[in-house]
């Protein structure tokens, strides 16, 4: 199994997958922090579409055969997993080929033929907790990875629609989402967003990054979005997003 009980998972990297430019500041910094703590488990992460941006203006990334070249050479460079997202079943082939983790977006998380697609490819399967979905309906999603003999699974906390332009993140969902006896990640970062708030895109709150104290209901593992501290590059309501100094955190 790619998950280690005995480590901290951490998932980090770029939100998209713009360049190999944006990329390797960051795989950088991230093997800086595996050096200083080995304790860690990192997976490098990119999605190379943002296919559910708010208008047609957004800027959606790489595409997919650019954006797994890019995750390729960072697998290979610095030896991390790496994860990313896909959007249509057709995928699962390609993307499976390189990335370690297959992640099904929030707000595709009960799709059954993503699910079962992502069970049969043998990789790691990450689900991202819809903003619409309780933790406890998580165990139907899990059911239908198991159906398709998924190889391990994680579930992902990222927070629940509060009202318009809002997410909330209830603790209690931790501890209710681990009772299906696999990995709980929290998305420390876009927890904090505040989807289609911004002007035909979304914002966020980034004095609300909980990330700093996130393991009081339990949980060992932690996400970070990570745009980067670079001018430019945090599209799509970046302001809510961890800067590339911000992962220094884990250590203090």
């Amino acid at each position: 199994m790619l998950y280690d009980p005995q480590k901290m998972l951490l998932v980090a990297g770029p939100c998209s997958l713009e360049s190999m430019g944006t990329c390797r500041p960051v795989a950088e910094r991230l093997a800086e922090l595996a050096q200083t703590w080995p304790d860690l488990n990192i997976v490098f992460k990119g999605s190379f579409d943002k296919a559910n941006r708010t208008s047609i203006g957004g800027g959606r990334g790489t595409g997919l055969e650019e954006g797994l070249a890019i995750l390729a050479r960072i697998k290979t460079s610095y030896g991390f997993p790496v994860l990313t997202d896909f959007h249509e079943p057709h995928q699962v082939t390609a993307v499976s080929e390189v990335a370690d983790v297959l992640q099904i977006p929030a707000l595709l998380c009960r799709q059954t033929d993503m699910l079962l697609a992502a069970a049969k490819s043998g990789n790691a399967v990450n689900v991202k907790k819809g903003p619409f979905t309780s933790p406890s309906d998580m165990v139907h999603v899990v059911a239908k990875l198991q159906h398709g003999k998924a190889a391990e699974v994680w579930l992902t906390e990222r927070g629940s629609t509060f009202g318009y332009h809002n997410l909330v993140v209830d603790m209690r969902g931790f501890s209710i989402m681990r009772q299906t006896g696999h990995p709980v990640i929290f998305d420390a970062t876009h927890s904090v967003q505040l989807p289609s708030a911004g002007p035909g895109q979304s914002d966020g709150q980034r004095e609300w990054n909980i990330s700093r104290d996130p393991c009081r209901p339990g949980t060992r593992r932690i996400r970070w979005a990570q745009h980067g501290a670079f001018i430019g590059l945090a599209r799509g309501g970046g302001i809510f997003l961890a800067s590339l100094a911000s992962i220094q955190i884990l250590g203090r």
